[in-house]
């Protein structure tokens, strides 16, 4: 094995986001993948990304790219959904490393495991209108239904740590009535901040209804394709630190944030100028 690959194994993954959602995929590869480092960052600045153009999300997600190309990543995890709803198949071509979305993992397993083929899909309104997860979807199981609801409220409320509030109960209970006159047996939870709701609105659906977590599949579907380039961390060589963390604005709220949900405790986020 040549010194070059050996090297690249025990390089970091670099995982984006808008914002702090992307935290959530940050922790499915902590438990799953807990040899490998992990440098994330946080578009604080400029979040959110649901409501900007294409044009503007490509344009982010490059400048964010070349930054975590800079810090030496083996593989980029693009953690938010509008970003890989819109950017992550025009960048893709440009990229020398592995790169993986968490549209097309969650939009598989939900694709295999309806039983009636109708599925739903929560988002925000960049995801939702970009019917990105039916177009997915309907890669693997083209008779599949799929109906689409933008949630814009459950990001601030999810921001403020009120995951089981009455209020935001009241407003999920508004959202998901869409889907239960519907009859839909999967629903995708797409949106990084959604999966911290998951208790909530699997109680609201009930058990009849499957829910999907893109980011547990996009850390399965990261361990696949490490282990397919052969540049899976095994462990044998320790490099500090493990996690860094990088942000465009508001570090303090940020390292809040990520210590209320992450299973360890980040010291700092640093500030960088991501447009310089």
């Amino acid at each position: 094995m040549n010194q070059s690959f050996e090297k690249e194994k025990y390089a970091p993954i670099g995982v984006f986001d808008s914002g702090v959602g992307g935290l959530t995929v940050a922790r499915e590869i902590m438990r799953q993948l807990p040899q490998e480092r992990i440098i994330y960052f946080g578009d604080t600045a400029r979040v959110p990304y649901g409501s900007k153009s294409r044009e503007t999300i490509v344009r982010y997600s490059r400048q964010i790219i070349h930054f975590l190309e800079s810090k030496g990543v083996k593989a980029i995890v693009v953690a938010c959904n509008t970003a890989s709803a819109f950017a992550l198949e025009a960048l893709r071509p440009e990229m020398k490393m592995p790169i993986i979305g968490v549209v097309k993992p969650g939009a598989k397993v939900a694709a295999e495991i309806t039983n009636n083929g109708r599925i739903g899909v929560i988002g925000t309104e960049g995801t939702v209108g970009s019917h990105i997860y039916t177009e997915m979807i309907h890669r693997h199981n083209p008779r599949a239904s799929v109906l689409g609801k933008a949630c814009p409220l459950f990001v601030p409320l999810v921001e403020e740590g009120w995951l089981k509030d009455p209020v935001t109960i009241e407003v999920a209970k508004r959202y998901l009535a869409y889907f239960q006159e519907s009859d839909i047996d999967t629903l995708i939870l797409g949106c990084t901040h959604y999966p911290l709701l998951r208790s909530m609105i699997g109680e609201i659906m009930g058990g009849k209804v499957s829910l999907v977590n893109p980011a547990y599949e996009t850390a399965q579907g990261l361990k696949r394709l490490l282990a397919q380039h052969g540049i899976s961390n095994d462990g044998k060589e320790e490099k500090e630190p493990m996690y860094q963390f990088y942000v465009s604005d508001a570090a303090e709220k940020f390292k809040n944030f990520a210590n209320s949900i992450l299973p360890c405790e980040i010291e700092e986020a640093q500030l960088i100028h991501i447009e310089e």
